[in-house]
């Protein structure tokens, strides 16, 4: 398939719509082949749901197509929900309500309730999570740098341990590492957070008023659209796939909506693995730069280097190496352990001031032997982050080889870096699937989850390769079983183009 679309409510040029379709209309009778790849490609966010669709008179030519066989599959697309039409005003992409999933509040959720006084679910010690894309820390490790935070800790004791900007140690040590990645950058620029959630809340809060835009890629981190939106702010989606962002998608949305500010995971995105190259880094930069639109960059995963070397911080992307209208979000979460609850952000020292009195407000400080735990690991340098990283490229290769045993028909890109594979099923059935999964043992994330507009990403799930090795064979047995026993509501088949319509 071709790169992303386009923002939601934005017209695609026939031209557009078929680099997207590519070969995928071949087949007879045309007109369900070209319904059915249309359709694929909404589900798959490539074209943005409330897209007008070209005028059947300029996409016959552009798809060697008679107008009749254009006209016949709109009206598919029509009855089937995928599409309606505006008097004088042509046909827009849509979704049909029997394609939205039920709401998930959490991972896992929307499991079938259980007759009363029976359960559907496995004992929990029994449950693989592969929900939450996390690694658990080595007990050597943990028992080694508590120690030493423990040595450190009655120097402490003797302070009230208030320390809204975060340990002075802590703040110089992160600094010194985006330095040594290629940003020179000064303790006042960074602020220590309880994880990098916080981070992004505080400064959605700071910079953002409610009803103004917001541009994030699509599909993305679900807890930060689920800031965006409890903010009470205007998501402005823009589809990322495996194969990356397409710059002019995404320099028009900027360009077009003007957003308030953007949220951005160029290194490595969540779910897709994606790795933005370092030329569009600069014109994002600039581009976001312009417009006076502020930008804030996660790179929690941006250690989680597969297939490359670690990439440089975005900010250095810039040509003069300023960007003040950059915040960059980074934690320990990922490549360290979820359990350890230190993030932080880098910004101009002023908006790390203000940052800090706002946090003030709702956390008055972080933990003090969290923060020294954080620096013991921090100190001891990049050699046991290279390990971690050796552990978790051969937890990527033996689901891989678990998914290509019990599950070939689905599909992949492998990613070169990150924590997890986004997983083409084939048809959507994630919701379904997640569902009975649960039952199973296995608690695993819908692709719907990851999406800005219910609906989406039905077909896909994110499959995380943190787990130890033979709990993700489990995994993968478990989730081959439920379709092997139960074929026809969840059947990983391929559809033919005639089965999503009567």
């Amino acid at each position: 398939m071709g790169q992303a679309q386009q923002v939601r409510g934005a017209a695609i040029s026939a031209g557009r719509l078929g680099e997207l379709l590519g070969d995928m209309t071949s087949g007879r009778p045309a007109y369900r082949n070209l319904a059915a790849a249309v359709r694929a490609l909404v589900l798959d966010g490539r074209i943005a749901v409330d897209a007008r669709l070209p005028a059947e008179r300029e996409l016959a030519p552009a798809l060697a197509l008679s107008r009749t066989t254009i006209s016949a599959a709109y009206e598919l697309l029509r009855k089937s929900g995928y599409a309606r039409s505006r008097r004088g005003s042509g046909t827009w992409t849509a979704l049909p309500e029997e394609a939205l999933p039920a709401a998930e509040s959490e991972p896992g959720a929307g499991s079938p309730r259980p007759p009363d006084g029976e359960t559907l679910l496995p004992p929990p010690e029994s449950v693989v999570d592969l929900a939450t894309a996390a690694l658990s820390m080595p007990q050597d490790v943990l028992n080694r740098d508590l120690a030493e935070a423990a040595l450190r800790l009655p120097h402490r004791a003797r302070t009230p341990g208030y320390h809204s900007y975060g340990l002075p140690e802590l703040r110089a040590a992160v600094a010194a590492r985006y330095t040594a990645r290629g940003l020179p950058t000064d303790p006042e620029q960074i602020l220590v957070t309880s994880g990098a959630q916080q981070a992004l809340s505080l400064t959605l809060s700071l910079l953002c008023g409610p009803g103004d835009r917001v541009l994030a890629e699509s599909p993305s981190y679900p807890n930060a659209l689920d800031a965006i939106r409890r903010a009470r702010l205007r998501l402005v989606p823009v589809p990322v796939t495996e194969d990356g962002w397409d710059g002019e998608v995404l320099a028009s949305a900027l360009r077009q909506t003007v957003p308030r500010l953007a949220y951005l995971i160029p290194a490595f995105h969540n779910p897709t693995g994606s790795l933005m190259p370092p030329e569009q880094c600069a014109e994002v930069l600039g581009a976001t730069r312009r417009p006076g639109t502020w930008l804030v960059v996660d790179e929690t995963l941006a250690d989680v280097a597969l297939d490359t070397g670690p990439p440089p911080p975005f900010v250095a992307y810039g040509a003069d190496g300023r960007a003040d209208h950059v915040i960059s979000i980074g934690s320990l979460s990922k490549c360290y352990w979820g359990g350890l609850r230190v993030g932080w952000l880098r910004a101009s020292p002023r908006l790390v001031a203000e940052l800090a009195e706002l946090r003030a407000t709702v956390d008055v400080s972080g933990s003090v032997l969290d923060q020294l735990l954080a620096l013991s690991l921090l100190e001891r340098g990049d050699g046991w982050l290279a390990d971690r990283v050796d552990q978790v490229r051969h937890r990527r290769q033996v689901l891989v080889a678990a998914l290509e045993r019990h599950l070939p028909h689905w599909s992949w890109q492998l990613p070169p870096g990150g924590l997890s594979l986004w997983v083409d099923l084939g048809r959507p059935i994630a919701s379904a699937l997640a569902e009975r999964a649960l039952a199973q043992g296995v608690r695993i994330g819908s692709g719907a989850r990851f999406g800005d507009e219910p609906g989406l990403y039905e077909h896909r799930l994110r499959i995380p390769y943190t787990l130890p090795p033979a709990v993700l064979g489990e995994a993968v047995r478990r989730l081959a079983a439920i379709l092997a026993d139960d074929p026809a509501p969840v059947s990983g088949a391929a559809p033919s183009p005639g089965d999503w319509v009567a």
